[in-house]
Protein backbone atom coordinates (compact mmCIF):
# COMPACT_ATOMS: atom_id res chain seq x y z
CA UNK A 1 0.00 0.00 0.00
CA UNK A 2 3.01 2.24 0.60
CA UNK A 3 4.07 2.25 -2.63
CA UNK A 4 0.48 2.46 -4.50
CA UNK A 5 0.46 5.46 -1.90
CA UNK A 6 3.95 6.72 -3.21
CA UNK A 7 3.16 6.32 -6.24
CA UNK A 8 -0.23 8.05 -6.57
CA UNK A 9 1.46 11.11 -4.75
CA UNK A 10 3.35 11.22 -7.92
CA UNK A 11 0.46 12.09 -10.06
CA UNK A 12 -1.11 14.64 -7.48
CA UNK A 13 1.67 16.52 -6.35
CA UNK A 14 2.16 17.76 -9.71
CA UNK A 15 -1.21 18.40 -10.62
CA UNK A 16 -1.60 20.07 -7.40
CA UNK A 17 1.22 22.44 -8.67
CA UNK A 18 0.15 22.98 -12.12
CA UNK A 19 -3.31 23.37 -10.81
CA UNK A 20 -1.96 26.08 -8.32
CA UNK A 21 -0.22 27.23 -11.37
CA UNK A 22 -3.35 27.51 -13.60
CA UNK A 23 -5.13 29.46 -10.82
CA UNK A 24 -2.37 32.16 -10.47
CA UNK A 25 -2.21 32.91 -14.41
CA UNK A 26 -6.06 33.08 -14.69
CA UNK A 27 -6.05 35.55 -11.54
CA UNK A 28 -3.24 37.43 -13.01
CA UNK A 29 -5.05 37.77 -16.30
CA UNK A 30 -8.17 38.49 -14.92
CA UNK A 31 -6.71 41.20 -12.86
CA UNK A 32 -5.62 42.51 -15.74
CA UNK A 33 -8.59 42.31 -18.50
CA UNK A 34 -11.07 43.81 -15.68
CA UNK A 35 -8.89 46.93 -16.09
CA UNK A 36 -9.45 47.24 -19.57
CA UNK A 37 -13.45 47.52 -19.51
CA UNK A 38 -15.58 50.45 -17.94
CA UNK A 39 -15.82 49.80 -14.29
CA UNK A 40 -19.22 48.88 -13.28
CA UNK A 41 -21.14 48.43 -10.41
CA UNK A 42 -20.51 45.20 -7.43
CA UNK A 43 -22.41 42.39 -8.70
CA UNK A 44 -23.66 43.08 -11.99
CA UNK A 45 -23.85 40.80 -14.71
CA UNK A 46 -22.90 43.43 -17.10
CA UNK A 47 -19.26 43.11 -16.28
CA UNK A 48 -19.39 39.68 -18.08
CA UNK A 49 -20.60 41.37 -21.21
CA UNK A 50 -17.89 43.47 -21.24
CA UNK A 51 -15.00 41.02 -19.99
CA UNK A 52 -16.51 38.23 -22.68
CA UNK A 53 -14.97 40.20 -25.83
CA UNK A 54 -11.74 40.80 -23.90
CA UNK A 55 -9.45 37.29 -25.32
CA UNK A 56 -7.20 37.93 -22.04
CA UNK A 57 -10.36 37.22 -20.08
CA UNK A 58 -11.25 34.18 -22.23
CA UNK A 59 -8.17 32.92 -21.92
CA UNK A 60 -8.23 33.31 -18.03
CA UNK A 61 -11.36 31.21 -18.16
CA UNK A 62 -9.88 28.33 -20.26
CA UNK A 63 -6.84 28.64 -17.43
CA UNK A 64 -9.66 28.26 -14.87
CA UNK A 65 -10.76 25.22 -16.41
CA UNK A 66 -8.01 23.07 -16.74
CA UNK A 67 -6.80 24.15 -12.96
CA UNK A 68 -10.13 22.98 -11.61
CA UNK A 69 -9.77 19.55 -13.75
CA UNK A 70 -6.11 19.21 -12.35
CA UNK A 71 -7.70 19.97 -8.77
CA UNK A 72 -9.80 17.02 -9.74
CA UNK A 73 -7.07 14.93 -10.32
CA UNK A 74 -5.20 15.81 -7.91
CA UNK A 75 -8.05 15.35 -5.31
CA UNK A 76 -8.42 11.52 -6.82
CA UNK A 77 -4.87 10.45 -6.27
CA UNK A 78 -4.03 12.53 -3.15
CA UNK A 79 -5.54 13.57 0.41
CA UNK A 80 -6.86 16.71 0.85
CA UNK A 81 -4.53 17.42 3.18
CA UNK A 82 -1.78 17.25 0.73
CA UNK A 83 -3.64 18.92 -2.29
CA UNK A 84 -5.32 21.80 -0.75
CA UNK A 85 -1.67 23.19 0.98
CA UNK A 86 -0.28 22.85 -2.23
CA UNK A 87 -2.90 24.66 -3.88
CA UNK A 88 -2.97 27.74 -1.80
CA UNK A 89 0.46 28.76 -3.30
CA UNK A 90 -1.67 30.13 -6.52
CA UNK A 91 -1.06 33.55 -4.49
CA UNK A 92 2.64 33.33 -5.11
CA UNK A 93 1.99 32.34 -8.57
CA UNK A 94 -0.88 35.24 -8.92
CA UNK A 95 2.31 37.52 -8.18
CA UNK A 96 4.77 36.47 -10.24
CA UNK A 97 2.23 36.10 -13.34
CA UNK A 98 0.89 39.57 -12.86
CA UNK A 99 4.52 41.33 -12.86
CA UNK A 100 5.42 38.79 -16.20
CA UNK A 101 2.50 40.50 -17.24
CA UNK A 102 3.14 43.84 -16.61
CA UNK A 103 6.54 43.97 -17.60
CA UNK A 104 8.30 44.47 -14.15
CA UNK A 105 10.16 42.42 -12.10
CA UNK A 106 8.26 40.93 -9.12
CA UNK A 107 8.92 41.83 -5.72
CA UNK A 108 10.87 39.89 -3.76
CA UNK A 109 9.83 40.74 -0.15
CA UNK A 110 5.32 40.72 -1.43
CA UNK A 111 6.52 37.28 -2.92
CA UNK A 112 8.31 36.10 0.58
CA UNK A 113 5.34 37.08 2.39
CA UNK A 114 3.25 35.41 -0.34
CA UNK A 115 4.98 31.96 0.29
CA UNK A 116 4.94 32.76 3.99
CA UNK A 117 0.76 33.16 3.66
CA UNK A 118 0.63 29.87 1.81
CA UNK A 119 2.83 28.09 4.10
CA UNK A 120 0.99 29.48 7.26
CA UNK A 121 -2.33 28.16 5.27
CA UNK A 122 -0.77 25.01 4.86
CA UNK A 123 0.52 24.43 8.47
CA UNK A 124 -3.05 25.71 9.65
CA UNK A 125 -4.77 23.20 7.09
CA UNK A 126 -2.36 19.90 8.07
CA UNK A 127 -3.17 20.50 11.99
CA UNK A 128 -6.64 21.29 11.67
CA UNK A 129 -7.87 18.36 9.32
CA UNK A 130 -11.00 17.20 10.06
CA UNK A 131 -12.12 13.32 9.99
CA UNK A 132 -14.77 13.16 7.11
CA UNK A 133 -18.32 12.21 8.10
CA UNK A 134 -19.82 8.69 7.57
CA UNK A 135 -22.98 10.31 5.44
CA UNK A 136 -21.50 13.60 3.82
CA UNK A 137 -23.99 13.54 0.73
CA UNK A 138 -27.36 13.33 3.05
CA UNK A 139 -26.39 16.93 4.16
CA UNK A 140 -30.13 18.60 5.22
CA UNK A 141 -30.21 22.34 4.14
CA UNK A 142 -32.08 22.63 7.02
CA UNK A 143 -29.31 22.03 9.79
CA UNK A 144 -26.67 24.01 7.67
CA UNK A 145 -29.34 27.29 8.04
CA UNK A 146 -27.58 28.65 11.51
CA UNK A 147 -24.17 28.58 9.56
CA UNK A 148 -25.54 29.99 6.06
CA UNK A 149 -27.06 33.10 8.30
CA UNK A 150 -24.05 33.85 9.61
CA UNK A 151 -21.60 33.61 6.49
CA UNK A 152 -24.40 35.87 5.14
CA UNK A 153 -24.20 38.55 7.12
CA UNK A 154 -20.37 38.68 7.04
CA UNK A 155 -20.92 38.75 3.66
CA UNK A 156 -23.27 41.62 3.88
CA UNK A 157 -21.62 43.26 5.98
CA UNK A 158 -18.35 43.44 3.72
CA UNK A 159 -20.37 44.39 0.59
CA UNK A 160 -22.11 47.33 2.70
CA UNK A 161 -18.47 48.47 3.65
CA UNK A 162 -16.95 48.44 0.49
CA UNK A 163 -19.40 50.52 -0.82
CA UNK A 164 -19.44 53.09 1.87
CA UNK A 165 -15.70 53.68 2.22
CA UNK A 166 -13.07 54.71 -0.91
CA UNK A 167 -10.44 53.30 0.97
CA UNK A 168 -7.61 50.38 0.00
CA UNK A 169 -9.75 48.32 2.18
CA UNK A 170 -12.76 48.08 0.65
CA UNK A 171 -10.85 46.03 -1.92
CA UNK A 172 -9.80 43.18 0.74
CA UNK A 173 -13.86 43.61 2.51
CA UNK A 174 -14.71 42.21 -1.44
CA UNK A 175 -11.85 39.41 -0.97
CA UNK A 176 -13.20 38.63 2.37
CA UNK A 177 -16.92 38.42 0.56
CA UNK A 178 -15.28 36.53 -2.31
CA UNK A 179 -13.52 33.89 -0.20
CA UNK A 180 -16.32 33.35 2.05
CA UNK A 181 -18.48 32.78 -1.11
CA UNK A 182 -15.88 30.47 -2.87
CA UNK A 183 -15.44 28.25 0.95
CA UNK A 184 -19.53 27.74 0.60
CA UNK A 185 -19.47 26.62 -3.16
CA UNK A 186 -16.51 24.21 -2.06
CA UNK A 187 -18.27 22.56 0.69
CA UNK A 188 -21.21 22.37 -1.55
CA UNK A 189 -19.66 20.59 -3.92
CA UNK A 190 -18.29 18.36 -1.58
CA UNK A 191 -21.90 17.28 -1.01
CA UNK A 192 -22.02 17.02 -4.57
CA UNK A 193 -19.23 14.49 -5.20
CA UNK A 194 -20.30 12.20 -2.20
CA UNK A 195 -23.56 12.59 -4.16
CA UNK A 196 -22.24 11.50 -7.20
CA UNK A 197 -20.34 7.99 -6.09
CA UNK A 198 -24.27 7.20 -5.35
CA UNK A 199 -25.49 7.60 -9.18
CA UNK A 200 -24.80 10.03 -11.85
CA UNK A 201 -28.11 11.55 -11.21
CA UNK A 202 -28.25 11.98 -7.41
CA UNK A 203 -27.10 15.27 -7.34
CA UNK A 204 -29.69 16.36 -9.52
CA UNK A 205 -32.64 15.16 -6.88
CA UNK A 206 -31.54 17.23 -4.28
CA UNK A 207 -31.41 21.39 -3.82
CA UNK A 208 -27.67 21.44 -2.90
CA UNK A 209 -26.63 21.50 -6.56
CA UNK A 210 -29.14 23.86 -7.55
CA UNK A 211 -27.63 26.13 -4.46
CA UNK A 212 -24.20 25.68 -5.86
CA UNK A 213 -25.40 27.24 -9.37
CA UNK A 214 -25.98 30.05 -7.63
CA UNK A 215 -23.91 30.55 -5.19
CA UNK A 216 -20.98 29.95 -7.65
CA UNK A 217 -21.70 32.31 -10.24
CA UNK A 218 -22.10 35.01 -7.84
CA UNK A 219 -18.16 34.34 -6.21
CA UNK A 220 -16.82 34.69 -9.44
CA UNK A 221 -18.57 37.66 -10.59
CA UNK A 222 -17.71 39.30 -7.13
CA UNK A 223 -13.92 38.22 -7.86
CA UNK A 224 -13.93 39.85 -11.42
CA UNK A 225 -15.29 42.80 -9.24
CA UNK A 226 -12.65 43.20 -6.87
CA UNK A 227 -9.89 42.13 -9.39
CA UNK A 228 -11.51 45.61 -11.08
CA UNK A 229 -11.12 47.29 -7.99
CA UNK A 230 -8.09 46.66 -6.80
CA UNK A 231 -4.70 47.72 -8.26
CA UNK A 232 -2.59 44.86 -7.18
CA UNK A 233 -3.79 41.45 -7.21
CA UNK A 234 -1.53 39.79 -4.28
CA UNK A 235 -3.33 41.09 -0.96
CA UNK A 236 -7.07 40.09 -2.74
CA UNK A 237 -5.58 37.36 -4.03
CA UNK A 238 -4.14 36.04 -0.28
CA UNK A 239 -7.33 36.92 1.38
CA UNK A 240 -9.04 34.98 -1.27
CA UNK A 241 -6.74 32.00 -0.94
CA UNK A 242 -6.63 32.35 2.75
CA UNK A 243 -10.58 32.67 3.45
CA UNK A 244 -11.74 30.09 0.78
CA UNK A 245 -10.21 26.53 2.65
CA UNK A 246 -10.38 27.81 6.05
CA UNK A 247 -14.56 28.67 5.11
CA UNK A 248 -14.92 25.34 4.07
CA UNK A 249 -13.45 23.50 6.93
CA UNK A 250 -15.97 25.27 9.28
CA UNK A 251 -18.52 23.87 6.94
CA UNK A 252 -17.40 20.51 7.03
CA UNK A 253 -17.22 20.54 10.62
CA UNK A 254 -20.57 22.58 11.97
CA UNK A 255 -22.75 21.50 8.94
CA UNK A 256 -21.01 17.83 7.46
CA UNK A 257 -20.02 16.70 10.88
CA UNK A 258 -16.65 16.15 10.00
CA UNK A 259 -14.62 15.95 13.49
CA UNK A 260 -11.02 17.63 13.98
CA UNK A 261 -8.21 15.59 16.26
CA UNK A 262 -7.77 18.61 18.52
CA UNK A 263 -5.63 18.84 21.50
CA UNK A 264 -4.01 22.08 23.32
CA UNK A 265 -0.61 21.99 21.02
CA UNK A 266 -2.75 21.03 18.08
CA UNK A 267 -4.96 24.20 18.61
CA UNK A 268 -1.43 26.23 19.32
CA UNK A 269 -0.22 25.83 16.37
CA UNK A 270 -3.23 26.39 14.28
CA UNK A 271 -3.36 29.74 16.30
CA UNK A 272 0.06 30.58 15.47
CA UNK A 273 -0.32 29.78 12.14
CA UNK A 274 -3.62 31.69 11.52
CA UNK A 275 -1.63 34.55 13.18
CA UNK A 276 1.56 34.47 10.10
CA UNK A 277 -1.95 34.01 7.18
CA UNK A 278 -3.03 37.22 8.89
CA UNK A 279 0.41 38.64 9.48
CA UNK A 280 1.55 38.01 6.10
CA UNK A 281 -1.80 39.79 4.21
CA UNK A 282 -1.01 42.53 6.18
CA UNK A 283 2.95 42.79 4.98
CA UNK A 284 1.19 41.99 1.94
CA UNK A 285 -0.80 45.00 2.07
CA UNK A 286 1.42 47.71 2.96
CA UNK A 287 4.08 46.67 0.96
CA UNK A 288 1.52 46.77 -1.97
CA UNK A 289 0.50 50.79 -0.81
CA UNK A 290 4.00 51.51 -0.57
CA UNK A 291 5.10 50.53 -3.98
CA UNK A 292 2.12 52.01 -5.36
CA UNK A 293 2.85 55.39 -4.01
CA UNK A 294 6.21 55.13 -5.16
CA UNK A 295 5.08 54.54 -8.73
CA UNK A 296 2.82 57.70 -8.43
CA UNK A 297 5.25 59.87 -7.22
CA UNK A 298 8.02 58.29 -10.43
CA UNK A 299 4.78 58.94 -12.35
CA UNK A 300 4.91 62.58 -11.50
CA UNK A 301 8.14 62.88 -12.13
CA UNK A 302 8.74 61.61 -15.44
CA UNK A 303 8.20 64.29 -18.40
CA UNK A 304 4.73 64.09 -20.00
Amino acid sequence: MGGDGGAMLLVAVPAAVLGAAGFGLATAAQQRATKEVVATRTLSPRLFTRLIVRPLWVLSLFATVVALALQLVALTFGPITIVQPLLVTGVVFAAGFSALMARRTPDPPILFAALCCAGGLAVFLLLARPLPAADEEDADLIGGVPLAIVLAVVVLVCLAYAAAVEHHSRVLALALATGVLYGVTAGLMKVVTGQLRTGWDEPFRHPVLYVVCVVGPIGFLLSQNTFQQGRLVSPAVAVITSVDPVVAVFIGIWWLGERLESTPALLAGECAAAMAVIAAIAFITVRGQHLLARADADGRDRPG
